[in-house]
């Protein structure tokens, strides 16, 4: 992707979390320069990647796969002797015409609530025990509602409602049509992106960045040394 395409994204979801009326930590709003002058007070969003996320899963198309994203809270698997909390906060940003690819988490359980906007339709599958698309129907948890739907269902979020998906459930999200742009919210089990993702077809979970401009936002993946 281009750094000119990343910030643009990053701006546009920023003016929609501030339509939605949802306030953002301080860290959030620090520019590339403060970064740079920040110290270790600030270790535990570098450790725990809190920050931005922009992405395109590899496709080279970021306007139909791929999504923004911000970690607001977040543990870490890895070191929970030094981060003990058990659950991850996210905002998620798409709009219509884009797609976040199928995948599943082997561990990690999350709701996603729709925060404002548009309708999200979010398409469910059991994994088999191979890891491909089951057959079987999936059970639906949806607000105190629980369902079961056929493999394959799209289960549509209007603003206010959410589903919640558990470990091995594969999934995928797109906006509805003529509905408009959608925030979305994540709340979960610790995230982990770098091994807890289990996509249907092989992608690269962050984008590689040609740097035509200077960046807006630094990504959460991008954080100086201390």
């Amino acid at each position: 992707m281009k750094r000119s395409e990343i910030n643009e994204a990053l701006k546009a979801m920023e003016r929609k979390i501030d339509e939605c009326c949802f306030k953002l930590p301080p860290f959030c709003r620090f520019t590339p320069a403060k970064w740079k002058s920040a110290g270790r007070e600030y270790e535990e969003v570098k450790d725990n990647m809190l920050g931005w996320d922009v992405t395109d899963f590899g496709s080279g198309n970021f306007k139909k796969i791929g999504f923004s994203a911000l970690t607001i809270r977040n543990g870490n698997v890895r070191m929970p002797e030094k981060y003990s909390k058990t659950y991850a906060e996210k905002l998620l940003y798409m709009h219509p015409g884009q797609k976040l690819p199928m995948h599943f988490h082997w561990k990690k359980m999350e709701d996603i609530i729709n925060r404002g906007g548009g309708n999200v339709l979010i398409r469910v599958y059991k994994a088999a025990e191979d890891e491909s698309l089951s057959g079987e129907d999936v059970r639906v948890s949806s607000d105190g509602r629980n369902y079961m739907v056929p493999a394959g269902t799209q289960i549509k979020l209007t603003p206010g409602e959410s589903i919640s998906l558990y470990p091995y459930t594969y999934h995928d999200f797109t906006v509805e049509k003529d509905t408009g742009d959608v925030l979305l919210g994540e709340v979960s089990m610790c995230n982990d992106d770098e091994n807890d993702n289990r996509f249907l077809e092989a992608r690269g979970r962050f984008a590689e960045i040609e740097e035509d401009e200077a960046p807006y936002r630094l990504l959460c993946n991008e954080y100086p040394e201390w």
